[in-house]
């Protein structure tokens, strides 16, 4: 059955100082377009991308991927708020999509690969929510079953879909993810630079 994938990208990177979303990563390319690429490559029917702060500055960055962009005008309320405009918006699109993949822009050290571990722990383990775990922390990206779309149309707030997997922890399977890094500071960013720097300087001699 059809597995979609929203990624949300609607922060204002207060913490950062300039919009994360459009850090420069292997090649040069924007973290929000290398991040969509790579969703782009797993077996999802649909990629939904939710923008909201700066979003005429970082759109640009998508140009040429098949993936539906929608602004969430109402950003600021939280991360609840770009969630249900990212349901909304897939559902318009897909209404038989059978589950959903929610995802972050900020989160570069998810490999290839993942999300297609996440459905099959889906099909093989039946639970209506399949979780990342690294050290014992779950969290994004998570599967939906479509059994909790009504819940993710209703979220309130910043703690986006984390009170789901809390109200239905009975419910949850869980997939390794190696690292969960988040890009949220200047400190964050130059530790992965720094982390990543052989890769980093292999691709920019290759281009």
């Amino acid at each position: 059955m059809p597995c979609a994938l929203i990624l949300l990208a609607a922060g204002a990177s207060t913490r950062m100082g300039r919009p994360k979303q459009l850090l420069p990563m292997y090649g040069g390319r924007p973290l929000l377009r290398q991040v969509a690429e790579s969703a782009l490559i797993e077996p999802v029917s649909h990629v939904v991308v939710v923008l909201g702060a700066n979003a005429v500055e970082i759109a640009p960055c998508l140009a040429g991927l098949p993936v539906r962009l929608v602004v969430n005008a109402g950003w600021a309320e939280g991360m609840g708020s770009s969630l249900r405009c990212g349901m909304d918006a897939l559902l318009a699109t897909a209404p038989a999509v059978h589950s959903v993949i929610v995802a972050l822009a900020d989160q570069p050290d998810i490999l290839t690969g993942h999300v297609a571990k996440l459905i099959e722990a889906q099909r093989t383990t039946g639970r209506t929510i399949v979780a990342s775990e690294c050290d014992g922390v779950r969290g994004p990206p998570v599967l939906f079953a479509a059994k909790h779309f009504p819940a993710l149309r209703t979220l309130q707030g910043d703690a986006g879909a984390r009170a789901l997997l809390k109200a239905h922890a009975i419910e949850v399977a869980t997939v390794t993810l190696a690292a969960a890094r988040d890009l949220d500071t200047p400190a964050d960013f130059a530790a992965y630079l720094e982390k990543n720097a052989p890769r980093i300087a292999q691709i920019d001699a290759d281009k």
